[in-house]
């Protein structure tokens, strides 16, 4: 097997390429059960619903070890670059780093992003010193537009936020792929093992995911599934599979064979 290079973000080795969220778990103990199984190294907290500031009233944060697993912070919710900016700043404040999701969401519906407003918001941010990693469309021309503001890595959706349609344009990850040299991070619409492996066999450097494990019928499971189906996939990437034809060719060739 080609010899692999290690995931970076911010200046960070990261051996799992399997970022997870913390909503819609049915309780924090399971969500807690699912980032062991799931061997997670960093995990995405939407500032804006969860409580960080008032610890003696219980939190998300009781549940995670800051040894062991690193807070990434986001904006969900945010619908402009103002709301979205504060709330990097309020995370920073918290104590939960310079190391951001960002969102600027642009359509209530879809969830898709506004992607102008999040060229600024990371312009203004980056300036700031913060690392971002903008949750994007699978859009090469934004992707180079929000590596050029200084993003830390690229995050497409393969899907809508929570569909679980899993990838709708494999074709274009593999355009994003060859044309940004930052992390890419496949963010939103993985619904199972199988789009987690595929997501990784197009060459992503990451995939983040929330909804497919926590609202899995059994989500200790799903959790497992998805970091043998991420491995898998990027053992896949670096092995290189064999080209499509479209006629049979035999394991065993006739070229050769002594008459």
């Amino acid at each position: 097997m080609e010899l692999d290079k290690p995931l970076v973000i911010a200046g960070k080795q990261y051996t799992s390429r399997l970022i997870v969220g913390t909503g819609k778990y049915p309780d924090f103990q399971i969500m807690k059960e699912c980032h062991a199984l799931a061997g997670v190294e960093m995990v995405t907290i939407a500032i804006r619903r969860e409580n960080i500031s008032d610890r003696s009233q219980g939190s998300v944060l009781d549940y995670i070890d800051p040894a062991r697993v690193d807070f990434l912070p986001n904006t969900a919710g945010c619908y402009n670059v103002e709301d979205a900016v504060l709330t990097c700043r309020l995370a920073r404040e918290a104590g939960l780093g310079t190391v951001v999701k960002l969102e600027v969401i642009g359509d209530e519906k879809t969830l898709f992003p506004d992607v102008i407003g999040l060229v600024e918001a990371t312009k203004l941010l980056v300036a700031e010193g913060f690392t971002v990693l903008p949750y994007t469309s699978d859009d090469v021309v934004i992707a180079k537009k929000l590596q050029d503001a200084g993003a830390g890595a690229v995050m497409p959706l393969a899907a809508p936020i929570g569909s679980g349609l899993g990838i709708c344009n494999p074709y274009t990850i593999q355009i994003l792929r060859e044309a940004i040299t930052v992390p890419l991070i496949i963010d939103a619409g993985v619904g199972t093992a199988s789009d987690a492996a595929r997501v990784m066999e197009l060459g992503a450097d990451a995939v983040l995911m929330n909804t497919a494990i926590a609202c899995a019928k059994n989500p200790r499971l799903m959790a497992s599934a998805m970091k043998s189906a991420v491995e898998a996939g990027r053992a896949a990437y670096l092995a290189g599979r064999i080209p499509r034809k479209l006629y049979a060719s035999a394991s065993s060739p006739i070229e050769g064979m002594i008459e």
